[in-house]
């Protein structure tokens, strides 16, 4: 099952709340000399065009980042990752997390990037070839949860891991947390932030309780609501749990929730 595409939600408030906190961690990291991996396991196809067929037929971008890019200053880590790809790519253009990425990490840092849609993958490997940056790049087209497994503990062993899934496979809000649980038993001091969608139905439940029953050390939770970007949407917010979350993220998160709850 691999019918869901990014594009048509590209730059919604749900990436507004994950891109911004994951540019925070990024920049807290880099700020020492040490290299650092970035993994992300559903990549997605890094790049997105903001005029592009899909996301005009959604317009979520409208009430996402088009409507609350102020809230970011431009020295906010977040802003500087926008303002890069806009002029390697142009105004229209919203960065994915792995393009989020490459703006932000260093020659010394490795990233590795898994995304198993074949049309996704294949914008994918191209996006990023041609993204700025001069990190060591691995992107493969696999499975993302069998591509963190086989990476774990990665080289080098200081690093960050975002699990961003579509949940097409419904599954996976049973089975995350505890395959999250196996991943931190490998890489205890990896940071591991796992992005799920708020839904009307609670069935998100099970993965938030899961996460929260696994008691996790250090695990920052952050859960921000919104209103659906279409009547017949089922999503009503977005969350994301941090294990090992960086100094100075807790901060953030409050600043985003009190933005949020002022829309």
């Amino acid at each position: 099952m691999l019918s869901y595409q990014h594009g048509f939600h590209a730059g919604n408030l749900a990436d507004v709340q994950k891109h911004a906190l994951l540019a925070v961690m990024l920049d807290y990291m880099t700020r020492k000399d040490k290299p650092i991996s970035y993994i992300e396991t559903h990549a997605g196809r890094g790049l997105y065009d903001l005029t592009s067929a899909q996301s005009q037929k959604t317009k979520e971008a409208a009430q996402g980042i088009e409507k609350v890019g102020s809230w970011f200053k431009p020295d906010h880590p977040y802003a500087r990752a926008r303002k890069i790809i806009a002029e390697a790519h142009g105004a229209t253009t919203y960065p994915g997390s792995p393009a989020i990425a490459q703006a932000l990490l260093r020659a010394s840092d490795a990233i590795h990037l898994a995304e198993l849609h074949p049309a996704e993958f294949a914008a994918l490997d191209e996006n990023t070839k041609a993204s700025p940056g001069q990190s060591v790049l691995n992107v493969k087209q696999i499975d993302g949860m069998q591509f963190a497994q086989s990476i774990c503990p990665p080289d080098p062993k200081r690093g960050l891991m975002l699990i961003d899934p579509s949940y097409e496979i419904k599954t996976e809000f049973e089975t995350l947390p505890s395959a999250i649980y196996k991943l931190h038993r490998k890489w205890n001091v990896g940071v591991i932030a796992l992005w799920y969608p708020v839904l009307k139905t609670g069935q998100h439940m099970p993965l938030v309780n899961g996460m929260l029953y696994a008691n996790f050390p250090g695990c920052l939770h952050h859960e921000v609501r919104f209103r659906p970007a279409q009547k017949n949407h089922g999503m009503i917010g977005s969350g994301l749990f941090v294990i090992n979350a960086p100094f100075g993220l807790n901060d953030e998160a409050a600043r985003l929730t009190r933005l949020f709850n002022a829309l």
